[in-house]
């Protein structure tokens, strides 16, 4: 069982501010008379984050151009806030710099502050099963805090760092849950942000009405139990108590995505890092530098008391049975420390010996139903090799077997238990059973028979929430299960250390993991009848987790050399743009600056007359600002282009050979189905749904895969338009469905009836402005959004749309409907049953409420999309596993697979692909595939 990772989250202004105070009455001037106190303090702070907790993920939230939307709703939100101070203005664009060259994702949103920023990624991460800390000394982020997300109040004055979990903030603020800390703040108020709050409500007030009436709402529906002046005050300003919460409330729903692979704290550009340094004569800091990312710091030095490291090793109390198979089979027994499962006995038996195990063979073949769960030497599972298998099939008993290190004894130990893996009539249960398919293959070991995956039985019936072992036993079993760390301390990804601790200890961890995963199937196949989803999991999602796991086997061959030379060629590229813009400016300086080339554009160029302007004074020269700019001067486009081949070039072209395998030389990205709540997949470690197609250069990324030898090709066979075929047959809208059904352009069928102009004199514009419209739809566009994505302007984009529902009128009714029934049901379903929950379709929050109305037409056209090709994908699998094919499925981006198709076998596989995806699953629209084959990705795309 793998720890669960860490995402540390830091809010850049808050930290950015404390450390500049804190040198408030001794400046850190360097000998250019430049004040570093802001970076200084900040980078301290940074550091100590690293040093101290050594975070998987870590990212800096920043704030930019204000929240937008507290200022609508409340023009003097943060008015009487005192202009930021010079050296902290231009401190930012530095510290951008140094975060940058330490790899470190700056996140930053445009009208957004870093409180949403991180509230939002916050709520994304802990999704995706993560731990995660937000660091900041702000109150504010109480609210957020959960099981799973902490406020990490960095030391100061003294004294250490603070972790607020639930009981710390339910303390702090005298509330049951986090989430009332925003009616706390709604009442009272904040000076330091201007919200004004009930008039004569303080602190106390505030936590005792609380207590009294749990909400805002709460008090304002019971204003007759107040007395007095306070009565008369609360009644006159409930709607500036109402809004006050408004402005209270951190967003959760930015227009930010957490891509777990865009975190991962990795190492950075240490010449780069120094140089900045040396720059800002910060000695001290350049040697803590190396010798934080040298390895020369203690890697297994001891946390502190309260880190979040320590809090996650802490053991629960109590006091269990463990037995041991001895010589001969006799039961050995000892006393455990920790509670047992749901405070009943447990026996947990090594088997150990020949004689243990022909007694224990002879137990395990009479089973129907065994849960079963490897242990390994890593979470990679084609570089694990086998310490242990557990086994489980009765509540509280389970066995563990372990492996010698020696892989022709660890196969021959294979080879006894092979008879139960292949046996057709045994259920075999676990938890993620990809990833113990794929360590068996290693072995020549295949796992037939029924499964039973418990993290994607939890995923199907509670898609929302997160599907880790360690939460599913305390939610279901009210059960803290021992941390792997207990056994072999922290060691990042490789748990090979697990040979060397003592059988008793290992046999208690894995056997329980065994246990666990059991008693939990008998949980989740009542609730996925309750759910209706179990045919789902049964025909769809059980049936995939073999397809994937022999995807993610066979890998995808990568043309390392081409991509050096790509790479090499982006650097050309890079450099002439450089040049160019160098003569643009009619000077050289740091393009990568904000500061520097705000400077260039808006002062000496002088291309606009007012520029915008960041909080801090600074030129915007964000991506949404220069693009709106680009037709007025060659420089802001090629300082665009420049910005997109350098983010190009270390995102992928750079990247991707470090992800090939050693074991394979290919590259096999890891398929995750229990994240989308759609029922999306997602592909991780390389992210190969990510790779950008929409520049020349990015395309030239794909043709970096390459089929394995010279007598196959790569073939791509894509859906096309299956979402709007999707709405189409769902809504029936009969005119959309007859130009489906007639094989018409339906971006141009589209603009012929909005437009009301002949199909054949539709304009390469209306077409383009129907196609936006018509994707639009799906996710909810409204005329400001058609505005900014078209050349209409905002009225005309608003008529385009009522036109376009008039012309489309079921498909208006079909929202509407999605929308009314998520209302009243709590959930939407796809085409096949999968439920998308959504808890805040009747929320008072506009923009809370506003999200989950789109989720409630997105999610059946989405998902349903999701269903259709998996059902494809299992199909195909099965059909190329039958007849024998030499082709092999090899990747799935949404609604397109990739294959590795032998010449002899492309015209035969070619038809058995198209008939089975275009009749995945049968709609009152047609399904098309589109095909192609080449010697690379992108010709084959």
């Amino acid at each position: 069982m793998a720890d669960q990772k860490r995402l540390f989250l830091l809010d850049a202004y808050a930290l950015i501010f404390r450390g500049y105070y804190a040198f408030i009455k001794n400046p850190r001037i360097n000998s250019k008379g430049f004040n570093t106190s802001a970076i200084m303090g900040f980078t301290n702070s940074l550091f100590d984050v690293i040093r101290r907790e050594k975070p998987d993920h870590l990212a800096v939230c920043f704030d930019k151009n204000g929240s937008e939307a507290r200022t609508e709703m409340f023009t003097e939100y943060k008015a009487n806030r005192d202009e930021t101070p010079e050296p902290i203005r231009e401190a930012i664009p530095i510290i951008q710099d140094i975060l940058r060259a330490m790899h470190i994702p700056v996140v930053e949103l445009s009208g957004m502050e870093a409180d949403d920023i991180i509230g939002t990624l916050a709520k994304q991460a802990e999704k995706e099963d993560y731990k995660v800390y937000m660091v900041t000394p702000d109150k504010d982020f109480a609210q957020l805090v959960s099981e799973n997300i902490f406020m990490y109040r960095p030391a100061r004055m003294g004294n250490g760092i603070e972790i607020w979990g639930i009981p710390e903030v339910q303390k702090k603020f005298e509330v049951e849950r986090p989430e009332q800390v925003i009616d706390f703040l709604g009442m009272m108020g904040d000076s330091v942000d201007n919200i004004p709050g009930l008039p004569g409500v303080g602190e106390k007030t505030a936590k005792k009405f609380l207590k009294q009436f749990g909400s805002m709402e709460g008090l304002l529906e019971n204003t007759d139990q107040l007395k007095g002046k306070m009565k008369e005050k609360v009644i006159e300003n409930a709607e500036l108590g109402r809004l006050s919460k408004k402005l209270a409330r951190i967003f959760t729903d930015c227009d930010v995505k957490f891509h777990a692979e865009d975190y991962e704290l990795s190492m950075p550009d240490t010449d780069k890092v120094q140089e900045i340094f040396e720059e800002l004569e910060f000695r001290r800091l350049k040697d803590q530098f190396i010798k934080l990312f040298s390895g020369e710091e203690d890697k297994t030095q001891t946390q502190v008391s309260n880190s979040p490291s320590a809090k996650q090793n802490a053991k629960t109390a109590g006091a269990g049975q463990f037995s041991l198979f001895g010589e001969g089979g006799e039961s050995i027994e000892s006393t455990s420390s920790r509670k047992s499962l749901k405070d009943t006995p447990h026996v947990y038996q090594a088997v150990n010996t020949e004689l243990s195990r022909k007694l224990f063979m002879e137990k395990l073949m009479k089973q129907k139903s065994v849960c079963f769960d490897t242990e390994t030497t890593s979470l990679n599972s084609l570089e694990a090799e086998l310490v242990g298998i557990a086994f489980s099939w009765e509540a509280g008993k389970a066995y563990y077997i372990p492996f010698p290190e020696e892989r022709k004894e660890a196969q021959a130990l294979i080879e006894e238990l092979r008879v139960f893996f292949e046996d057709e009539n045994i259920e075999k249960i676990g938890q993620n059973l990809k990833y113990d398919i794929e360590v068996l293959n290693k072995y020549d070991l295949k796992v037939e028979g029924k499964l039973f995956d418990t993290m994607i039985a939890h995923y199907l019936i509670n898609p929302d929430m997160r599907h880790n072992m360690d939460v599913l036993a305390e939610t279901y079993l009210n059960y803290s299960p021992q941390p792997i760390t207990d056994l072999i301390g922290k060691k990042g990804k490789n748990q090979g250390s697990m040979r060397d601790v003592a059988l008793e200890k290992v046999t208690e961890y894995a056997a329980e993991d065994a246990d666990i995963t059991f008693q939990l199937k008998n949980f989740f196949e009542k609730e996925l009848e309750e759910a209706q989803t179990r045919k789902l999991f049964d025909e769809i999602e059980i049936p995939l987790v073999k397809v994937l796991a022999d995807m993610e086997i066979e890998g995808i061959n990568l043309d390392e050399t081409y991509l050096k030379s790509l790479s090499n060629a982006l650097s050309s590229d890079i450099k002439e743009l450089e040049t160019k813009i160098y003569e643009d400016a009619g000077e050289e300086f740091l393009i990568s600056s904000p500061k520097q080339l705000g400077v260039i554009l808006f002062e000496k160029l002088a291309l606009v007359s007012k520029p915008k302007k960041t909080k801090t004074g600074q030129y915007s020269t964000s991506e949404d600002v220069l693009s709106a700019l680009a037709p007025k001067h060659d420089i802001i486009q090629r300082v665009l282009d420049f910005r997109g081949l350098v983010k190009l070039q270390n995102t992928y072209v750079d990247a991707l050979p470090n992800q090939v395998e050693k074991t394979t030389g290919r590259v096999h990205t890891d398929y995750v189905q229990t994240i989308a709540a759609t029922g999306r997949l997602s592909s991780n470690n390389p992210n190969l749904q990510n790779i950008p197609i929409r520049t020349e250069r990015g395309r030239q990324v794909r043709k970096a895969f390459v089929p394995r030898d010279k007598n196959f090709v790569l073939l791509a066979a894509d859906y096309s338009q299956i979402e709007l075929r999707i709405i189409a047959a769902l809504s029936q809208e009969e005119n959309m469905i007859k130009a489906f059904k007639e094989g018409e352009d339906i971006h141009a069928s589209t603009a012929a009836k909005v437009f009301n102009v002949p199909i054949e004199e539709v304009t390469r514009e209306q077409r383009s402005n129907a196609k936006t419209v018509n994707f639009g739809i799906i996710y909810g566009v409204s005329a400001f959004g058609l505005s900014n994505q078209t050349s209409l302007s905002r009225s005309e984009a608003k008529e385009l749309i009522d036109t376009y529902y008039k012309t489309y009128p079921k498909l208006s009714n079909f929202i509407s409907e999605q929308v009314e029934f998520a209302r009243e049901h709590g959930y939407v379903s796809t085409v096949l049953g999968r439920r998308r929950y959504l808890k805040d379709i009747n929320s008072r929050n506009q923009v809370v409420r506003g999200a989950a109305e789109r989720n409630a037409v997105n999610a059946p056209i989405q998902g349903s999309a999701a269903d259709i090709i998996k059902i494809a994908m299992i199909n195909i699998h099965r059909k190329l596993k039958e007849e024998n094919y030499k082709t092999k499925m090899l990747l799935q981006v949404h609604d397109e697979l990739v294959f590795d198709a032998h010449k002899d076998e492309l015209d035969k596989v070619k038809a058995m692909i198209k008939q089975e995806m275009e009749n995945a699953y049968k709609l009152d629209v047609p399904l098309d595939v589109d095909m192609g084959t080449g010697e690379n990705w992108l010709e084959a795309h």
